[in-house]
């Protein structure tokens, strides 16, 4: 089970760093004692949880006396540990200070603070088996370091969902896309009670060439924010598709996104406005003409 113990300089991106262990399924505390990290592997590991990570900094200096004998018992309950210790030059933690406006944990003077850290920390890290200095990192390169490094392979995920603008438009989505300018099957009356789901719908709404331009332009666009998503180190993007009702159109373009950007690992989320073929009313606009 790994068991990763996260150290370093203040403003040195700490926290940052554990937000990526966060997103990658581990469970994080924070500023945890050393003495209590035996007990913190134990819990885990008596719970089935397979990942797991503590910090301890400048804030648990009171209790870094018994941090050889924590470190070492830990060790030998826990073969698979690792220490991380981020540091970085004076002048960059002074303006991530300066930017940031929070208080140093040792609250003096900042650059007598920092040597003094420095010193207080120096046992972290000693015992530290990877030590990355972030002067010349941003945060998405610090992820894709610490992604590597530790092999937390969660892969980047496409999520897709269909909705109808009649029933408002999803608020829990990185971006939303209009689609009710493609041709609506709600006007003709055998389509109308079906779904996007149903191929004689799918072809209908890409049945013309400006449709399908139309389509590859949308899809050529959701590519792009995802890739650019996935490059500034996050590890999911959703996206909603809507037409007026969610019944028709926008499940239909939802389905195709789904089958045809495997490659970004699309997942479809669900069709969160389309009623099931029999609850279709089959006298208004479910699907979504406007009426």
């Amino acid at each position: 089970m790994p068991f990763v113990i996260v150290s370093g300089l203040s403003g040195s991106g700490k926290s940052s760093l554990l937000r990526t262990l966060e997103d990658s399924a581990y469970l994080i505390t924070d500023n945890l004692p050393p003495a209590l990290w035996l007990n913190m592997y134990e819990l885990a590991q008596a719970q089935g949880i397979q990942n797991v990570a503590v910090s301890a900094d400048a804030r648990t200096r009171a209790f870094l006396h018994d941090l050889d004998d924590s470190f070492r018992e830990l060790s030998f309950r826990a073969p698979d540990v690792r220490m991380i210790f981020l540091e970085a030059a004076d002048e960059v933690l002074l303006k991530r200070y300066n930017l940031s406006r929070r208080e140093h944990p040792l609250g003096e003077n900042l650059l007598l603070d920092f040597a003094r850290e420095r010193d207080l920390l120096a046992p972290l890290r000693a015992l530290a088996d990877t030590v990355i200095d972030t002067t010349e990192l941003t945060v998405p390169e610090l992820s894709q370091r610490i992604t590597g490094l530790l092999k937390t392979d969660r892969r980047f995920e496409l999520r897709l969902m269909s909705f109808g603008f009649k029933h408002a438009p999803p608020r829990d989505v990185d971006l939303v896309l209009d689609v009710r300018s493609l041709p609506n099957p709600y006007y003709e009356p055998e389509l109308r009670p079906l779904t996007g789901l149903d191929t004689r719908v799918a072809g209908h709404v890409f049945a013309t060439e400006d449709a399908e331009d139309f389509y590859q332009q949308v899809k050529a666009f959701v590519t792009t924010a995802a890739e650019r998503a996935e490059r500034a180190g996050r590890h999911g993007y959703s996206v909603g598709i809507g037409c007026t009702g969610g019944q028709h159109r926008s499940v239909a373009v939802t389905e195709r996104l789904a089958q045809e950007l495997r490659d970004l690992n699309a997942e479809l989320i669900l069709h969160r406005d389309m009623p099931s073929v029999t609850e279709a009313p089959l006298g208004e606009g479910a699907g979504g003409g406007t009426k």
